[in-house]
């Protein structure tokens, strides 16, 4: 991909929903049929525009795709955020947050194909949208361990090794099977985070 360009934020209402319109249209485009296949022309005859409009908005294809590997982590990172924000102590936190995304990836599929393909298609957002998570969760382990409500270890590897757990069980029982007992999956998780592999 070319240098990353900023993305034009339009300062009407209506501008507002036709960007909008776009990245949703973009979403269900370039998720469901992947970044090569998809076109300019599919993205705008699914939001309803003209394929002119499109440029109003955004460079080009790889904007978009930019963007909507960033709106997937400010919307994962936000939702997670208030799920987990009256939860008691951190193990608690991290039950309800993994429980959340599971959610995300079971009513986001398409999102969360974009962001698995970034690491291919565009791999300075990939990197960027898991360090900025990896970055944030090992402030809250390291946190948490201070507190006493874990066992102190190294923040940083925990954080990536949690995530690297969440993102393969979002893919396995959110994405590529949304009817999956999700609770189930998070109690058999915690059963094993909690009390060890060790009979």
């Amino acid at each position: 991909m070319t240098t990353p360009a900023s993305p034009r934020q339009p300062a009407t209402k209506r501008g507002r929903e036709t960007r909008e319109a776009i990245l949703r249209a973009a979403e269900e485009v370039i998720g469901a049929r992947g970044f090569a296949a998809a076109s300019i022309a599919d993205i705008t005859r699914a939001a309803g525009i003209a394929q002119g409009t499109f440029y109003i908005y955004f460079d080009g294809k790889e904007q978009v795709f930019r963007e909507l590997v960033a709106e997937m982590g400010r919307f994962t990172r936000r939702t997670i955020s208030e799920a987990v924000a009256d939860t008691p102590d951190r193990l608690a936190a991290e039950r309800i947050g993994l429980r959340t995304f599971l959610e995300i990836a079971a009513t986001r599929p398409t999102l969360y194909s974009i962001v698995e393909e970034a690491r291919f298609v565009d791999p300075p957002s990939y990197d960027a949208y898991f360090t900025g998570f990896a970055r944030n969760y090992a402030r809250n382990l390291e946190a948490a361990a201070k507190e006493g409500t874990i066992r102190p270890g190294n923040p940083e590897i925990r954080a990536w090794a949690l995530m690297g757990l969440a993102v393969t069980l979002g893919e396995r029982y959110g994405q590529r099977n949304p009817g999956a007992d999700r609770d189930a999956v998070v109690a058999e998780v915690f059963d094993m985070l909690e009390r060890g592999l060790r009979p």
